[in-house]
């Protein structure tokens, strides 16, 4: 019977609750880990360490920053009347790649789903409608997934902004 030492075995199960990381998986990032030199892993572990420190939302669009505002709200360049609203701050991430976006986002960090108990208020729904009374925006751009929540979601989003 081969048994893992503990520290790799804890380090395995915290990679396995990641989304999309099997067993199979976690094993293989964490003997990688182990194989690398110990300055490597040394970093990687500073690096997440550091992560909760460095990191915080965005006052105006709820984005993941290390300023505030965020490097996107705070450039006078970028159209500010012209609002992509995202589900989550990866779809902001994805959308700034393609380099063909210049306005302003807002990331609700979630989208509505009554079946799993996830209404308006457990998303940034009302910092948006707080957004559009402060400062109303020309467009406001509805970027949600195609998935039923997320045309619920948009729905939901262009009736409450229309009013």
């Amino acid at each position: 019977m081969q048994s893992i030492p503990p520290a790799l075995e804890r380090l395995i199960e915290n990679f396995s609750k990641l989304p999309r990381i099997g067993q199979k998986t976690a094993t293989r990032l964490a003997l990688n880990i182990l194989r690398r030199p110990p300055g490597q892993a040394n970093e990687l572990a500073a690096s997440l360490s550091e992560l909760h420190k460095s990191i915080r939302l965005c006052s105006n669009c709820y984005t993941f920053s290390e300023s505030d505002p965020c490097k996107i709200c705070d450039n006078s360049r970028r159209n500010a009347d012209i609002i992509c609203v995202v589900e989550h701050p990866g779809d902001l991430l994805a959308i700034e790649k393609t380099g063909s976006f210049n306005g302003h986002y807002h990331v609700l960090h979630g989208i509505l789903s009554p079946v799993d108990g996830i209404g308006p208020q457990e998303i940034k729904f009302q910092e948006l409608m707080s957004r559009a009374k402060e400062k109303p925006a020309a467009e406001v751009l509805i970027a949600t997934s195609s998935t039923v929540p997320g045309e619920a979601t948009a729905s939901f989003l262009i009736d409450q902004l229309s009013k």
